[in-house]
C-alpha cells in the first residue's frame, strides 16, 4: 500500500492559504486589489471584530459572468496573464489567481457580482472549501466579497492572530497605503460601523494625505518631482518638512508602478537625508511614487507581494536620495532654513528647593507626590554646599579628588541633606531594597563614558552603568507601584493633536488607560483630541510623541488585557521620561541615581530586558589584564 498520496483540492487551498492568506489584512489586500484591477472608481472596505468576525468588500468595477464567476474560485485561474512570458511586463497587482479559492477555503465566503449588460448577477456561496452553491441574484454594478468567521476551521491558524484592535489596525494600514497609492479611487473604511477613513477620489494626492493625516500635517508637505530620463526613474510625491516627523516609518509610503511596497534601499535613502535635520530615530512623513520600466522589476518574490526585487537597486537608493535633498534644497533655499526651525532636544539644568515634593523618609513609591514641573522634567536640583549649575559641577567633577577622601565627603552631605534626582527620582527608597541586595550598598560614581555610561566603584569592583537604561528601571518600577494612577499636570495651553485612523481607534477604546497614565484627551473634531492634561513626569514638548509611541506599543500586543495594555503603556513612558545617552550628570547626580537603582526590585535590567549594569570584580580585573598567578 503506498504511503504517497496526492492531496485532495481542498487540503490543497487550506495549505496555500497559510501563504496568501495570513491574517485578515491579507483578506482585505487581496479583495481590494481585485477590486482596483477590475476598473473600480469607489471601494467601500467593512470590518467587525478586527476582520476576523466579518470583512466586507464592495466595489463600482466591471463586475463578472455568471461563467467568470463560477471560474474565479478556482485555484490558479485568473485574466491577469496567461503565460510565464507575461510576468515581466504584468501591471496588474493580482496574478496568480490564487486569493479567491484559498480565502473560500477557511471561511464562510460569499460573492456577488453583476456586468454593467447583464439584468441579473450571479451570487456564489462557499464552506470552507466545499463544493459552491452559485445562483442567480440581483445585485448592484460590480462585485461584493464577504468573508465570515475567517479560520474557523483551522483553529490553530487563528491562535496565532494578535487582538482585534490590532488586527484592525493592520487592516487600517492597508487602507491608508492603498488609499495614498489610488487617489483617483474613493475608498471608505467602516470599522464596527464606524467611519474611519474616507477619501475623494479626485486623483489630488495632497487632499488623500489630508484626508488621512489631518490638515495640519498637509500644510507641512514638501512636494517631490524628480527625473532621471537616463535610467528611466521618474519620482513624484510629497515629504514632510522636518518639524513633522515621528517615532517609527508607519507614515511613510513606498508606491512602485502603482504597488505599495516595504523597501530597505528606500528608507535608508529617505534616513540619510534627513540624518542631520531631525533628532536620532525621528521619521519624516513620506509618500513617494516611483515609476520605473516593468521589466526592471520582479515582484513575484514574496506570497504577499509586498517586497520587490529590483534590477539595479543601487541606482534606486541614489535617485530617491537625489529627489529628497533636491525638495528639501527648493523648499528652503540652502537648507540652512530647514535645519534651523529643527527643534532639537534642549536640556535644562535648575536648582530647586530641597522641600519641594520630597517624600517623607520610608514612604513607599506609590505614596509619592510628584512635584509640579515648571521647567523640562529632566531638570535636576543641586545641593546648596555643591556647585548650583551644570557647567560647575562639570567643572567640579572634573578635578582631581581622593577617591576614599570623596567617598567620606559624600557620606557626610548625606547625613545633612539630599538633593533630589529631579521630580523623576524621589529621595526616599522604597520598600524594596532588599531584593537588590546584590548590588553593593555603596557605589562610589567616578565620571561618564561618552555622556552614556557611568562608571562607579565600591570596595572590591567596578561597575559600568547605563543611565538611561537604568532610569528607565527606576521610573518603571516607580510609575507600576502608583496603583491608583500616575500624577498629572493641568496644561496652561491645551494642545489639539491630530491622529490617524488606526491611533484614533486605539485611543477611543483605551480613554480610561490614557487617564490612568496622566493623559487627558477630549474629542476635538474628525480624529482629533484636546490634551488637558499630561504625566508631571513627562516633558511637556514631548507628550505628544509619548502618546503616539504608546499607540505603537499596543499595537504590539497579542493579548489586550488590562494588565498588559497598562505595562506598555507604562514602559513607554518610562523610556521616554528616563534621562537619555548624551546627558551629562553631576557626581551628586549619578550618586542618587546608583541608589535609586539599587532600591528597586529588579536593577540589573530595564523594562525592555537590556541590562543595566556590568560588575567586573577584582578577579575579573586580573584575568583581563592576565595578572593571575602573579603577586605584582
Amino acid at each position: 500500500m503506498t504511503q504517497i498520496h496526492v492531496l485532495d483540492d481542498t487540503t490543497i487551498n487550506k495549505i496555500a492559504a497559510g501563504e496568501v492568506v495570513e491574517r485578515p489584512a491579507s483578506v482585505v489586500k487581496e479583495l481590494v486589489e481585485n477590486a482596483m484591477d477590475a476598473g473600480a472608481t469607489a471601494i467601500e472596505i467593512e470590518i467587525m471584530g478586527g476582520g476576523v468576525s466579518f470583512i466586507r468588500v464592495t466595489d463600482n468595477g466591471r463586475g463578472m459572468t455568471r461563467e467568470d464567476a463560477q471560474t474565479a474560485i478556482l485555484r490558479h485561474a485568473t485574466s491577469k496573464i496567461s503565460s510565464v512570458s507575461d510576468l515581466q511586463t504584468v501591471a496588474t497587482l493580482g496574478f496568480r489567481g490564487e486569493a479567491l479559492p484559498t480565502i473560500a477555503s477557511v471561511s464562510r465566503f460569499s460573492l456577488l457580482t453583476r456586468r454593467a449588460s447583464d439584468d441579473l448577477g450571479t451570487r456564489v456561496d462557499i464552506l470552507g472549501g466545499k463544493t459552491p452553491e452559485i445562483e442567480d441574484a440581483g445585485c448592484e454594478i460590480g462585485t461584493s466579497v464577504r468573508v465570515e468567521e475567517l479560520f474557523f476551521n483551522t483553529p490553530a491558524r487563528k491562535k496565532f492572530l494578535k487582538t482585534n484592535t490590532t488586527e484592525a489596525g493592520k487592516i487600517s494600514d492597508y487602507v491608508i497605503r492603498l488609499a495614498l497609492s489610488r487617489p483617483d479611487i474613493a475608498f471608505r473604511f467602516i470599522n464596527n460601523n464606524r467611519l474611519t477613513i474616507m477619501t475623494a477620489g479626485d486623483d489630488s494626492l495632497r487632499r488623500a494625505i489630508e484626508s488621512i493625516y489631518g490638515g495640519d500635517t498637509a500644510g507641512a508637505l514638501i512636494p517631490l518631482d524628480f527625473h532621471d530620463e537616463e535610467a528611466e526613474i521618474r519620482i513624484t510625491g510629497y515629504i514632510s518638512k522636518p518639524s513633522v516627523i515621528r517615532s517609527s516609518r508607519a507614515w511613510q509610503t513606498y508606491i512602485v508602478n502603482g504597488r505599495t511596497i516595504q523597501n530597505r534601499a528606500i528608507a535608508k535613502a529617505i534616513d540619510n537625508v534627513y540624518r542631520a535635520l531631525v533628532p536620532k530615530m525621528g521619521f519624516p512623513l513620506a509618500v513617494l511614487r516611483i515609476e520605473v520600466p516593468q521589466r526592471t522589476i520582479d515582484v513575484n518574490v514574496h506570497p504577499q507581494k509586498t517586497e520587490m526585487k529590483f534590477e539595479d537597486e543601487g541606482r534606486i537608493f541614489k535617485a530617491v536620495y537625489k529627489s529628497v535633498l533636491d525638495a528639501i534644497r527648493g523648499a528652503a533655499g540652502d537648507g540652512t532654513a530647514i535645519a534651523a526651525s529643527v527643534e532639537k532636544p534642549k536640556f535644562h539644568y535648575e536648582a530647586v528647593p530641597l522641600n519641594v515634593g520630597a517624600p517623607a523618609s520610608g514612604a513607599p513609591y506609590a505614596s509619592h507626590t510628584a512635584a509640579p514641573v515648571t521647567a523640562r522634567a529632566n531638570s535636576y536640583a543641586m545641593p546648596p554646599v555643591r556647585p548650583q549649575t551644570v557647567h560647575e559641577a562639570v567643572q567640579w567633577r572634573g578635578q582631581s579628588v581622593d577617591l576614599r577622601a570623596a567617598q567620606d565627603s559624600v557620606t557626610a552631605a548625606r547625613t545633612g541633606e539630599r538633593a533630589m534626582f529631579s521630580a523623576k527620582t524621589a529621595a526616599a527608597p522604597p520598600p524594596h531594597a532588599e531584593q537588590g541586595a546584590e548590588m553593593e550598598a555603596r557605589l562610589l560614581p567616578i565620571g561618564q563614558v561618552d555622556l552614556t555610561y557611568i562608571i562607579a566603584q565600591s570596595a572590591q569592583s567596578l561597575y559600568i552603568v547605563d543611565q538611561h537604561a537604568a532610569h528607565e528601571r527606576i521610573l518603571f518600577d516607580r510609575f507600576s507601584a502608583q496603583a491608583d494612577g500616575i500624577p498629572s499636570q493641568q496644561m496652561l495651553v491645551h494642545a489639539i493633536l491630530s491622529f490617524d485612523a488606526r491611533e484614533a481607534q486605539y485611543i477611543d477604546e483605551n480613554a480610561e488607560l490614557f487617564d490612568r497614565l496622566g493623559f487627558h484627551l477630549e474629542p476635538a473634531g474628525e480624529r482629533e483630541y484636546r490634551l488637558t492634561e499630561a504625566p508631571a513626569d513627562i516633558p511637556l514638548d514631548e507628550a505628544e510623541d509619548t502618546i503616539r509611541e504608546i499607540l505603537m506599543s499596543l499595537g504590539d500586543l497579542h493579548a489586550a488585557t488590562p494588565v498588559n495594555l497598562r505595562q506598555a503603556g507604562i514602559a513607554t513612558m518610562a523610556c521616554r521620561a528616563a534621562i537619555k545617552a548624551g546627558e551629562e550628570l553631576s557626581v551628586r547626580q549619578m550618586e542618587i541615581l546608583l541608589d535609586e537603582l539599587r532600591a528597586t526590585p529588579f536593577p540589573f535590567t530595564c523594562p525592555h530586558g537590556r541590562p543595566t549594569i556590568l560588575r567586573f570584580d577584582t578577579h575579573d580585573l586580573a584575568k583581563m589584564f592576565k595578572r593571575t598567578g602573579f603577586n605584582l
